[in-house]
């Protein structure tokens, strides 16, 4: 199937400073697109995968689970890492728990962590029937496009595939035993007013990882995909601000490579 228009991956190659941006579920590299083009104007060499599945059309998604999806941004960390000096992940929404994940499993291999609205859970009464339901009926309501800015849009499905609900509460699971190996330096941005994922998410995660370097960030013009909402800006600003600190002198010429 062909790639929706604007979900396409993104590369470029920059400095020795790299970062990983990591989408979230049911969504695409639009949602993170603007972001990576931010940093990538400042230098730094981007990977901005397509996790398998997304940015078709639902029927290739349900086919697959979280161990697709996290083997792909697994590579692309990999790929950086030969590539860099040092490599930072980022992720929106279930992006985050991704990126919770590569840390936890790579160590000293990811320099920094910045998570916009993580998930952790899937969280209500039909989660649990998840297990049975998802035998009986293939997809519930999309979660996209939780976004306040008037006009703004996320490329992403309006259906979501219960196989991969199902996938994603056992990945959420996963991750969240592993949390405690997670010792990076970490920034935290989430919405207040965030429709998809709730604040307990967040503070759970803060709760459970043993990084010593953390800073929470509200943001509150915006709702769940923050990324491309009234605080996108700050989002930018603050994540290249984190990556500076922690690698001085990022910021040389590269070239840029998409679709």
């Amino acid at each position: 199937m062909p790639v929706l228009p604007g979900a396409e991956p993104f590369r470029h190659e920059g400095g020795e400073a790299g970062v990983l941006l990591c989408h979230g579920f049911t969504g695409s590299p639009q949602s993170l697109r603007p972001w990576a083009g931010y940093l990538a104007d400042r230098g730094l060499t981007v990977s901005l995968p397509l996790l398998p599945g997304h940015g078709t059309r639902w029927q290739d998604m349900a086919v697959t689970g979280w161990q697709d999806w996290y083997a792909e941004v697994d590579r692309e960390l990999r790929a950086l890492r030969d590539r860099c000096a040092r490599v930072f992940v980022v992720g929106l929404s279930m992006g985050g728990a991704l990126a919770l994940r590569l840390a936890a499993k790579h160590g000293d291999s990811v320099a920094g962590l910045v998570l916009v609205n993580p998930a952790n859970k899937v969280h209500g009464l039909s989660a649990y029937a998840l297990p049975v339901a998802r035998h009986l009926v293939r997809t519930t309501k999309g979660v996209a496009g939780d976004i306040a800015l008037e006009g703004a849009r996320e490329v992403g499905y309006d259906r979501v595939p219960l196989h991969c609900a199902h996938s994603l509460r056992r990945f959420f699971r996963l991750v969240d035993a592993e949390l405690p190996q997670v010792t990076q330096p970490l920034v935290l941005l989430r919405s207040p007013r965030d429709h998809v994922v709730p604040p307990a998410d967040s503070a759970r995660i803060l709760s459970r990882v043993s990084s010593t370097d953390v800073e929470e960030i509200l943001l509150e013009q915006s709702y769940h995909v923050a990324t491309l909402d009234h605080d996108a800006e700050r989002i930018f600003e603050e994540s290249y601000r984190f990556i500076g600190r922690l690698a001085p002198g990022v910021g040389k010429k590269g070239s840029v490579s998409g679709g």
